[in-house]
């Protein structure tokens, strides 16, 4: 069979997107020592990143998974995963964390400067420090300068345990008889992020 102009047209070869930032948990943990800091458990140095993450999650601190994704993931996606985790976990926000939702959502749709310092000014101002607050901070620390005038940026750490904070910030406000869902289901997106590539 031959190829017709349309099957030339639609035939391009994309790069494979890879949802994390080194290609095995061993070089994350060697090049962000700081994850050392939040997790109990370390990678083997042939361990891949869903094997890695899949020994977390079935660890007896499953917590520690939630971590390795924060740090493991590139920023965007893991700020996106943010989201979809609180929402599973908080599913009724008040309006104020709503609209800081919003703007998160409108920096992953559009990730210019302009929206990450916009949603960067509204978290640290934000009364409270609440899981929405640490995602906010996330999107403001994911990467480039931290104000339009200021060429000092912040170290690769910073994005991934703020996403830390908000996600555990979200499940431990979860009730004590659906956490364990809400941890589960929230360990389920993650494990997707791993199977990107």
């Amino acid at each position: 069979m031959t190829a017709t102009s349309d099957d030339s047209d639609q035939d391009h070869t994309v790069p494979p997107l890879s949802a994390t930032r080194f290609e095995r948990p061993a070089d994350l943990y060697r090049e962000i020592p700081e994850v050392g800091a939040f997790t109990k458990h370390r990678p083997t140095d042939d361990e891949d990143a869903l094997n890695f993450f899949e020994r977390l999650r079935g660890s007896t601190t499953p917590e520690d998974a939630i971590t390795y994704t924060a740090f493991a993931t590139d920023p965007q996606m893991s700020i996106g995963w943010g989201v979809e985790a609180i929402r599973i976990s908080l599913p009724d926000l008040p309006p104020d964390e709503l609209q800081l939702m919003s703007w998160i959502s409108q920096w992953l749709d559009h990730p210019s400067a302009e929206n990450r310092w916009r949603t960067m000014q509204v978290a640290l101002f934000a009364p409270r420090r609440s899981a929405t607050v640490y995602l906010g901070l996330a999107v403001g620390w994911s990467g480039g300068a931290l104000a339009p005038n200021d060429p000092v940026t912040v170290p690769d750490w910073r994005c991934p345990k703020a996403v830390n904070a908000a996600i555990l910030r979200a499940l431990g406000q979860v009730g004590l008889e659906q956490r364990s869902v809400c941890l589960a289901r929230v360990l389920d997106l993650a494990a997707g992020l791993f199977r990107v590539y």
